[in-house]
This record gives C-alpha cells, structure tokens and sequence, in this order.
C-alpha cells in the first residue's frame, strides 16, 4: 500500500482480520538448550474459530486499544507491544486504533494473544505501506513471544528450538471438540514439576502420522487441575483420544465429521464451556493475505 494509500485510508476503519487460535497437536521436550530454554518439538495446526481483529489509522504515533481482554492492561497487550515493534523496525511515524473481538479464552493455550499479536504484524505492515517481508515479521514476532512466527506465517508446521523452528507440514484436517476448563494453568510451575518429562528422543512426522507423540505437560495438569483431569476423562469416555494443547488449560478431541463434534458437545456436562472448530492447515489470515494479493495482481 503507497504512503497516498495510508493517507487516505486514515479514519476508516479496516475491519475483519482474522486471528486464529491454534492447537498443539503433539509437545514434547527434547532436551535443555545452552541457552537454557527448553528444546521442544510440537506440531502447531490451526481452527476456523478465533478473535477478529479492526484497525484505524492515526496521523499521529499513539497505539491504542478498543476492546481485548479488560484485566490485561494495554501496555501488555501482545497486538499493543507488536504495533510498537512494528513501527520501531520500520520507522513509522503513524499511528493506529486496535479494535479486538475475542473469541479465543485467555490462558487457555489455544495461543489467542500470539495471534493477536501476529495479525497486527501483517495488517499494519500492509495499512501502513512498511513492505517488510514475512520472515521479518516473523522475527519481530519471535520476539513477543515463540508462538507468534507460526501465526505469522499461516501454515501449520512441525516446530523445534523453542517453538520458532517452522516447516510447513499437512496433517489431516478434522473436526474437533475443544473444552476448556474454568481454571488458569500456571507455566512457570509446570517447568518444575517433577513428573514433566524433559527428555523425549526426537521424533519425526512419520512417528507422529504412525500415532505417536501426546503432550508432556498433560500429566502434570492432570495432577494439579481436577477440572481439566475431569475434561480428559469424559473426553476418553466419548470415545475420543483426548490431549492438551499447549500447557493447557484447554483440551480437545478429534472427530469424525462435524455432525459428531456438534453432537458430542450438545452432551457436555451442564455448565461446562466448549466449542466446535474444523481444524486447518492454512489459516484464515493467511487466506485473507492471499485473496488480497490475487485481487491486486
């Protein structure tokens, strides 16, 4: 977009970017980097079900919140810290107002602030005319936080390092049933418990196709969280295999068709929130990147 384009577009809102919420459809840890990160394999995949984020272009450099998450203050906002990241890296001089629908629970591993965080990357770096490329967006995602990159690029992906080691990857695309418990997992705890398994042997997408792979936190939450204990199990009960996606607190289950992820989750116990999504392997921002450059080539 020419720097004519921001300036006529500035006071119109551009509405309908999307952010998906993800699922980590396997997380193991490998080992302890020089670092001292955690080296991790996981399998990122992402579901037709997320926030919806709006933009509005200021004359002047002030990032400012419409909506989002009331008890997260707009200084820590992810879609707040990457419009500033993003004007740093590029010298933009103008501003924007971020309206955020959410649809994605906070804290519930479905990775809703890392998407919010991407999409504001790659609808103002298109509003404001900065022209950086995917891989440097990636790499100010990187870093806000390791899940960013992945939302950034838009394809599911087989990870390692810490998360921000992508190869695009096709698994199948099923319907899914996703829960998520009343409760906030703490991370920082997780890393230390004692039945956390920190040393899986590497493992391959033919292993993970073959049905191999779960997710090392699993037990850990199970044993402190009840409620998400209860989730997995009525999940096993309706015939599912259930898993935790990211560090939890919300778990899912595949399904057949969406007739099936519709009929298991009219059966959740009273109460109880959840959702159906279909999961991809392309996500919606990056549809919406694509159809907007066909419709200008």
């Amino acid at each position: 977009m020419s720097s004519a384009d921001t300036r006529r577009d500035r006071g119109h809102w551009s509405c309908g970017w999307p952010a998906p919420a993800k699922l980590n459809l396997f997380l193991h840890i490998t080992g302890q980097r020089a670092d001292g990160y955690h080296a991790l394999q996981t399998l990122f995949q992402f579901l037709d079900h997320g926030d919806s984020l709006a933009f509005r272009l200021r004359a002047d450099a002030g990032i400012r919140r419409l909506g989002g998450m009331a008890a997260v203050a707009p200084e820590d906002d992810l879609a707040i810290r990457a419009a500033r990241a993003l004007q740093a890296a590029a010298g933009i001089d103008a501003g924007a107002d971020i309206a955020i629908t959410k649809q994605i629970p906070a804290g519930g591993g479905l990775g809703g602030g890392s998407s919010d965080a991407a999409t504001t990357l790659v609808a103002l770096n298109r509003l404001w005319g900065a022209g950086l490329s995917p891989a440097r967006l990636a790499q100010i995602g990187l870093g806000l936080g390791s899940d960013v990159p992945v939302f950034v690029h838009g394809r599911a992906a087989w990870a390692e390092g810490v998360g921000e080691e992508l190869e695009p990857v096709e698994p199948r695309e099923p319907w899914y049933l996703v829960i998520v418990p009343p409760v906030e997992v703490s991370t920082g705890a997780l890393f230390g418990a004692p039945e956390l398994t920190r040393d899986c042997p590497p493992m391959t997408m033919r292993d993970f196709l073959a049905g191999g792979g779960g997710n090392v936190f699993q037990l850990p939450v199970r044993h402190r969280y009840p409620e998400v204990a209860e989730a997995l199990d009525w999940l096993s009960a309706q015939g599912m295999k259930p898993r935790l996606t990211g560090t939890g607190a919300s778990v899912f289950g595949a399904c057949g068709s969406e007739p099936e992820a519709r009929a298991a989750r009219a059966r959740m116990p009273a109460g109880w929130y959840g959702f159906t999504a279909r999961g991809s392997n392309r996500s919606r921002l990056a549809t919406r990147m694509t159809a907007l450059a066909e419709r200008e080539s």
